[in-house]
């Protein structure tokens, strides 16, 4: 799965791979000359007195040096580059694939998961693809030709080699090999710390408000406990790598000493060739040790890749239309024609049989009981889901047929949970139309019943915090409200927007909409009959069904559902 993912994404950057390949090979053919230099001078220029020769070797060992210095540096800046560059282009492919989600997909993922896939898994991926440039391509070569360089100076210490390096790899190939379960583990954990601090970051009002802090500590400290083991398992593990290993390294070190010395001694082999191949057992042992460093994190990479992996390869359910058709007439309508849906994996259709027409110059308003389906029957307007029968269509259009940029362009949504970005209130009602002016924008919070308190605010470049936390409700739907009016589409689509205002506020605010929308066609979900009472055409929906149709007088005559819904706001406003 690593490879996979990385094939796909080093293929733009193979001038400086090369490079980097050519910049280790010069490094490490230094690395492994300079030994027999040092030798050499050991048993040439010491052992003979000859101080020409110790200078003009010492000259040629400085210059490798410096050679070797230049050329790794070079390398792993190089690597940095390159594995920066792809976690860069792995970040942006992430949020282009998942900003192309329908709220399917995003709700099959989760937030949480989508946010550590996209900085966490990528890291670590980033991470291995840097250590593998910075280490894989050097330490095979150093550790062969450092077996063979170690040969060519004594063939009688050669089975120390033989002995060290598999103990080496096996010694550490079993730790690793019990690090794999649980760096997944690692990865679900830290999923769920942000799964659950996520919630208490966005809901802390709520956990105030009911006290519950004490019960979010423990929460939290259950996922924290939980990351917190498979850290501390993957430490233990991680920690028991380098003992092994510098055990094995000096036990190596001491065994070539001794046996070199009795070579040395019966004149088979020069002090010389001992330190040059003493030099080069400790490059074998470092590339082994350095190929098992990296043997530790490719597996927690490789969990980090399947997890991107599958993130990339899920495609949306909302697929594009390869011959999208255009929408023709000036001003948009909307219209169901026998829709039905049902959410992945139900059992029961959520709507049935949704037939109606929202006609430009018209407002139609939806009411219903809480769960009749009146939040996901607009939501299949912008298609954020797609009908499973029937068809959707906009301007004559099915919408399964236009393109989607085309469509959304057509439509200005005002969602049940008004969402503002970081930022100012200009910016935030620029997302409606990016070229409004200053006097549209003004205009706009006219209409909504916001000029007045944004200009308490400080105007229109007063801040607003993530998700508009600084504002009330009702300013948050005003905003956004104003938001939907810069951009004057042909579809107002209004989800339950009025909730949060006073009755004297939400009549003026309608009453300030209609010559905005009068060649708009508006799709009102409410709650409150005072809200719609105006409406051109109210659908009344229970348990996914239109079991009303028509004008507020209308209904209350012919819909008892309706009936039962006015009767009970009016007692209650009676009450109030």
């Amino acid at each position: 799965m690593l490879v996979r993912l990385l094939r796909s994404h080093l293929q733009r950057y193979h001038r400086e791979m090369t490079l980097i390949v050519v910049l280790q090979l010069i490094s490490t053919i230094a690395v492994l000359y300079l030994p027999s230099l040092n030798g050499e001078i050991i048993d040439e220029g010491v052992a003979k007195g000859d101080t020409g020769f110790i200078v003009s070797h010492g000259v040629l060992m400085l210059g490798v040096s410096i050679v070797q210095i230049a050329a790794a540096v070079g390398a792993t800046y190089l690597a940095a580059r390159v594995a920066m560059a792809v976690g860069r282009d792995l970040r942006a492919n992430i949020f282009d694939t998942v900003i192309h989600y329908s709220a399917q997909e995003v709700a099959k993922f989760g937030a949480p998961t989508l946010i550590s896939r996209n900085t966490n898994d990528v890291t670590q991926v980033q991470t291995v693809l840097f250590m593998g440039f910075a280490l894989l391509v050097s330490t095979p070569i150093m550790m062969f030709g450092g077996i063979i360089m170690a040969l060519r100076e004594d063939v009688g210490l050669s089975w120390l080699v033989a002995v060290a390096v598999p103990l080496l790899g096996l010694a550490v190939g079993l730790v690793i090999w019990r690090m794999v379960p649980w760096f997944t583990r690692m990865q679900t954990a830290l999923d769920g710390v942000n799964r659950v601090l996520r919630e208490q970051i966005t809901g802390i009002r709520v956990v105030r408000a009911f006290v519950r802090e004490p019960h979010e500590e423990k929460r939290f400290g259950a996922a924290n406990a939980d990351l917190t083991e498979a850290g501390l398992r993957v430490g233990r593990l991680m920690a028991l790598v380098f003992p092994v290993v510098m055990f094995i390294f000096s036990m190596s070190t001491v065994a070539v000493l001794w046996f070199g010395a009795y070579r040395v001694e019966s004149g088979a082999m020069e002090v010389g060739s001992l330190t040059a191949f003493l030099a080069y057992l400790v490059q074998i042992l470092m590339a082994v040790m350095m190929a098992t460093f990296m043997a530790t994190m490719i597996p927690r990479a490789a969990v980090s890749a399947g997890r991107i992996t599958e993130v990339l390869d899920t495609t949306s359910s909302i697929a594009e239309s390869v011959q999208p058709i255009p929408i023709r007439v000036p001003n948009a309508g909307v219209e169901f024609v026998g829709v039905e849906f049902h959410y992945p994996g139900a059992e029961v259709a959520v709507l049935h049989d949704i037939t109606f027409t929202a006609v430009p110059g018209q407002t139609t308003a939806i009411i219903g009981s809480t769960g009749a389906g009146k939040t996901t029957l607009i939501g299949l307007i912008p298609r954020l889901f797609d009908v499973r029968s029937g068809r959707v269509k906009v301007g004559g259009v099915d919408v399964r047929d236009l393109e989607l940029d085309a469509l959304w362009a057509r439509i200005g949504l005002v969602p049940q949970r008004p969402y503002l970005f970081t930022g100012t209130v200009a910016s935030n009602l620029r997302y409606g139309n990016p070229e409004a002016t200053d006097e549209e924008l003004w205009e706009a919070l006219r209409i909504s019943q916001g000029s007045t308190f944004v200009e308490e605010l400080g105007g229109l470049d007063a801040p607003i915090a993530q998700g508009g936390t600084n504002v009330s409700g009702g300013q948050r739907q005003r905003l956004a409200i104003a938001r939907a009016v810069v951009k004057r589409p042909d579809i107002y689509v209004f989800d339950d927007s009025f909730s949060a205002l006073d009755l004297s506020t939400d009549a003026r605010l309608r009453a300030a909409l209609r010559p905005v929308t009068r060649d708009a066609a508006v799709v009102i979900v409410a709650q409150r009959v005072s809200t719609i009472i105006d409406a051109d055409q109210i659908i009344v929906l229970d348990d996914g069904r239109i079991v009303g149709q028509g004008t507020h007088d209308e209904l209350l005559e012919t819909c008892e559902t309706y009936q039962e819904i006015a009767l009970s706001q009016r007692g209650a406003e009676e009450a109030a």
